[in-house]
């Protein structure tokens, strides 16, 4: 009997077995993480989450897809193309849930409350573009929902740099605040500055490992940015398919604009463009200092292709 009791009792104690999950190489864990790791505890169970239904019944929901990238990559053009499918329920803003540490304190409830409402046959979307630069976002996606499909759209790695800074630049000039010249942020004592920000933003391969310790590639569907300018709906047709959507976009609903240089999106009859801070100029660069970027890119450029299986046109 008293071996009985003492058997019984070791069932009871013995801890839970947890399924395994990704080996991270870190130092001992801050408080900070530890408060992060209790907050997804708390949020994990979808019981804890109160729906906001609305009348017809739809309503507020995780997203199943991000697009998580690239910034000045044509995420804002992606995801207007991608809401031409009925399937489709995208947030208007930004969220920065992962990315902003104030944000993500608020906790899993407080990121469905920014969702749109959707149908449950609608595939809810968000982007933003910080999202794959930012080192721990790729862990915290994925203790969120293991399955999430991802999408990351991707320009050729020096023109990614002069749009990154020409966004600071006219932000600057609308405030009426000087900003200094390109060459000041891609030179220092004479050689590249790759300390530059936007220069690091734009090594893809450093960016990509991080996201692949965490998702498989076929969980991520990279879009060709650079195709998606010139001929839109080939790509979106790839992103249906990845998202195993009912094909329903079509080559009707782009036309190109000459006024503004670049394809509009017709739907149902409407016709709309992208907001006018989009497809602005680049400054002009000195040759040499050009070619000097995208030599400095040639070798990260040739790595990210190895990592991913796949090549871009790029210089």
């Amino acid at each position: 009997m008293a071996a009985f009791l003492l058997g019984a009792v070791l069932l009871i104690v013995q801890p839970q077995i947890v399924p395994s999950r990704p080996a991270i190489n870190s130092n001992a864990e801050t408080s900070s993480q530890s408060v992060q790791r209790e907050l997804l505890k708390k949020t994990s169970q979808r019981n804890d989450f109160k729906e906001n239904i609305h009348s017809n019944g739809s309503c507020q929901q995780l997203p199943q897809t991000i697009i998580i990238g690239v910034r000045k990559g044509g995420t804002r053009a992606l995801l207007e193309m991608l809401s031409l499918h009925p399937d489709i329920a995208a947030a208007e803003s930004e969220v920065h849930f992962f990315d902003w540490e104030d944000h993500y304190r608020n906790g899993l409830q407080w990121y469905i409350n920014q969702m749109p409402f959707s149908s449950p046959h609608q595939i809810t979307v968000e982007k933003t573009p910080a999202y794959f630069t930012s080192p721990k976002v790729p862990e915290r996606v994925y203790n969120m929902n293991q399955s999430m499909r991802l999408l990351l759209i991707l320009r050729d790695p020096s023109e990614r740099v002069l749009s990154d800074y020409t966004q600071v630049f006219y932000n600057h000039m609308q405030k009426h605040k000087p900003y200094p010249s390109i060459e000041q942020f891609l030179i220092k004592n004479g050689e590249l500055n790759v300390d530059y920000k936007a220069i690091n933003r734009s090594l893809y391969y450093i960016h990509m490992q991080n996201w692949l310790k965490y998702f498989p590639l076929d969980h991520i569907h990279i879009v060709d940015g650079d195709k998606l300018i010139k001929d839109p709906f080939p790509e979106i047709e790839k992103v249906e398919r990845f998202l195993k959507l009912s094909p329903q976009i079509n080559a009707s609903n782009f036309y190109f604009n000459k006024t503004k240089g670049f394809y509009c999106l017709r739907d149902s009859g409407r016709e709309r463009c992208l907001h006018e801070s989009k497809g602005r100029a680049h400054p002009q660069v000195d040759t040499r200092l050009l070619e000097k970027l995208q030599e400095y890119f040639h070798e990260p450029n040739k790595k990210f292709f190895e990592l991913v299986g796949r090549t871009f046109d790029w210089h």
